[in-house]
């Protein structure tokens, strides 16, 4: 018998232990994979986006399923405690661009290492097994089975994530526990994940890593996502961060209502980027078009170019109108990439769905459905976009749950 069982040792399952080991009380962590922290340690291309660096609010804003369940939590530890906890374990931690905070060495693995060394240090047990089921009695969740073994607890909480990188263990075990204990599960979709699309430039184009634009999504004729920054061309369609943070915006995908329109050029306002133009048609009059404007944009994008803006590749520089230069100049600002859906969730960095925030207590994760039972992170139904946010759902979660159990 143990006062705690954890059912998963991710980022929301080792805080968790850690608090409530803090508070004396014993806790054993069931973790199928042979280290803990899987997933964690591949996060933010391996340095971990540990937290984002501001207020409370700042963090509701950019959760856009169902933040108002996480007030409680979040008044109970946020990302300044997220962040102090961090150092206090001996890790220094830095902000950049956008308040997003990382380890100053860069190294994920600093992050999943400490949380698993503090709870070695608390007398935290780790199982290395599967949960099959829950155990309940008189109306309580009071342990878990694991194969044809019972391990009883006064406390279960499941917190083993959604169903992306199920390679990492994440394969939606957790909605079948809760599932199984009455628990509605909503509809379960890929959030911050590449996006396909019917343009068969793309996969011409596959490999291209654009830097440095600006990518604009909209919602029919409004813009609902728009940042500075990289993405990639892929057999599919696209990819890369900037790709992933606009796929979390997308709450309802739909053919042909939704699209990307990439400005290549967004140090340059349309005005400039047209005198630019002129001098490279200025230097290069007597070339075929194809070839004037290497200098421009990268060369597997030049042969899509030229036919999008509708001018002959063997048109001489000196031939085209102003209202063609012109004309391809508004390609430039406004590269277009229709949207027709989402990659497989097994390729998303987060589920978005999950056990209903209906019927879990917000003040300390507990089931209203079965006493005992508590959920924390990626497997309740609360997701945010890219920058930390997520991470600290996980962690803000976790403590509330810690804390209460």
């Amino acid at each position: 018998m143990t006062d705690i069982i954890i059912i998963g040792g991710g980022a929301a399952g080792c805080m968790a232990a850690v608090q409530a080991a803090r508070f004396g009380k014993s806790v054993v962590v069931f973790e199928k994979n042979e280290r803990t922290g899987r997933k964690l340690r591949i996060t933010g291309k391996g340095r971990c986006n540990v937290t984002n660096n501001s207020t409370v609010e700042e963090h509701m804003r950019n959760i856009p399923v169902n933040p108002r369940f996480l007030y409680s939590s979040y008044s109970c530890f946020d990302a300044s405690d997220t962040m102090n906890f961090f150092e206090d374990l001996g890790v220094p931690l830095k902000t950049e661009r956008g308040n997003r905070v990382f380890p100053v060495s860069d190294r994920a693995d600093d992050i999943a290492d400490a949380l698993f060394l503090e709870m070695e240090r608390l007398g935290v047990k780790l199982i290395h097994k599967r949960v099959s089921g829950l155990i309940t009695k008189d109306g309580r969740c009071c342990g878990v089975t694991s194969g044809n073994e019972s391990f009883l607890s006064s406390s279960v909480l499941i917190a083993c994530g959604g169903k992306s990188y199920p390679n990492t263990g994440s394969d939606g075990d957790g909605y079948i526990l809760a599932a199984s204990a009455g628990h509605t599960i909503t509809d379960i979709k890929p959030s911050l994940v590449p996006m396909t699309s019917p343009d068969k430039y793309c996969p011409e184009m596959m490999g291209l890593s654009l830097r440095n634009v600006t990518l604009n999504l909209y919602d029919r004729n409004e813009v609902i996502y728009s940042e500075l920054g990289e993405m990639l061309f892929t057999h599919f369609g696209v990819s890369g961060p900037l790709v992933l943070s606009a796929s979390s915006h997308i709450r309802n995908m739909q053919p042909d209502r939704y699209s990307l329109m990439i400005d290549l050029k967004p140090g340059l306002t349309a005005e400039q980027l047209d005198l630019r133009i002129q001098r490279d048609f200025k230097d290069n009059l007597n070339r075929d078009f194809t070839n004037g404007i290497r200098k421009l944009l990268p060369s597997k994008l030049i042969p899509v170019a030229v036919r999008l803006s509708g001018i002959s590749p063997e048109q001489k520089i000196n031939g085209i109108t102003r209202e063609q230069r012109k004309k391809f100049g508004e390609l430039i600002k406004a590269f277009p990439v229709r949207i027709s859906g989402f990659r497989p969730v097994d390729e998303a960095i987060i589920t978005s769905g999950g056990v209903s925030v209906r019927e879990i207590n917000p003040k300390t994760m507990e089931s209203k459905l079965l006493p005992g039972l508590f959920f924390a992170g990626e497997v309740i139904d609360v997701d945010a976009y890219t920058g930390g946010f997520n991470l600290q759902i996980a962690f803000s979660t976790a403590y509330s749950a810690a804390m209460y159990m």
